[in-house]
């Protein structure tokens, strides 16, 4: 058996939350004008435990809320556990189905050589993913435009198409995936994503995905993790999971 390259033991995330939602407003300009905001702590990920093995397609899936981002940003880095274990081996990259790091004052050229710069790619290697970056986005005629005249759906492709190219380059042993599949709302972009995706799995990369999609989940995961109010509730066969999911 090959070596765990994700390994998740009792992990707790918590956060301070401020106002509850039924203080009144004289509440909280008291609250403002002395100083005292009253807080909260809320368990977001309570004793979370898995693993992965390399070329495994894992998926996350649970109502809004549930904890699912909050556990693909612990696993990326961007938050620390408050208690557990965590260990990632290898090249690491996170990828939100947002803007995902695109600066919209900028036009698309502009941010996918920014995309690439964040990424540690040379101006000489983004150079030469420029074209196929462009025509996998399917935004040619927009290369000059400003990103904050996109749609959300063309920020999504943009976002993905520069990232994917680059990961492509940089070969990650752990790939993160946070809503990124539908975030276009385009069946045909979509397929193309999931195709390009499949690339990188063949090299070995092990993906973990959340995703509201449950046919790609069904598809295309060897693996699946259902989450809701911070635990998990099941994990096994996609197939399985899924059903556990919309009985909840």
């Amino acid at each position: 058996m090959e070596n765990k390259n994700i390994e998740v033991i009792n992990l707790t995330k918590k956060f301070n939350i401020g106002f509850k939602k039924d203080q009144g407003a004289l509440y909280r300009l008291v609250s403002f004008v002395t100083g005292k905001e009253t807080r909260q702590e809320t368990e977001v990920l309570k004793n979370i435990s898995f693993y992965t093995y390399p070329g495994q397609v894992v998926a996350l899936i649970g109502k809004n809320g549930s904890g699912k981002s909050t556990l693909l940003r612990v696993l990326a880095g961007i938050y620390k556990s408050d208690s557990g274990q965590v260990k990632t081996s290898g090249r690491v990259y996170y990828v939100s189905g947002l803007s995902n790091g695109l600066n919209l004052k900028l036009t698309m050229e502009d941010n996918i050589y920014l995309v690439g710069a964040m990424m540690g790619l040379s101006q000489k290697e983004i150079k030469e993913k420029f074209l196929q970056i462009v025509e996998f986005s399917g935004l040619k005629d927009f290369l000059y435009t400003k990103v904050y005249q996109f749609s959300s759906g063309m920020i999504s492709r943009l976002s993905f198409s520069a990232t994917i190219y680059f990961l492509e380059h940089l070969n990650p042993d752990v790939l993160i995936l946070d809503e990124v599949f539908g975030a276009s709302a385009d069946a045909e972009f979509e397929k193309k994503s999931i195709k390009k995706m499949a690339e990188l799995i063949k090299k070995g990369s092990t993906v973990v995905l959340a995703s509201h999609n449950l046919e790609i989940v069904k598809r295309y995961c060897d693996l699946a993790i259902c989450i809701n109010k911070g635990k998990i509730v099941c994990i096994g066969p996609p197939e399985k999971v899924v059903l556990e999911y919309l009985n909840i």
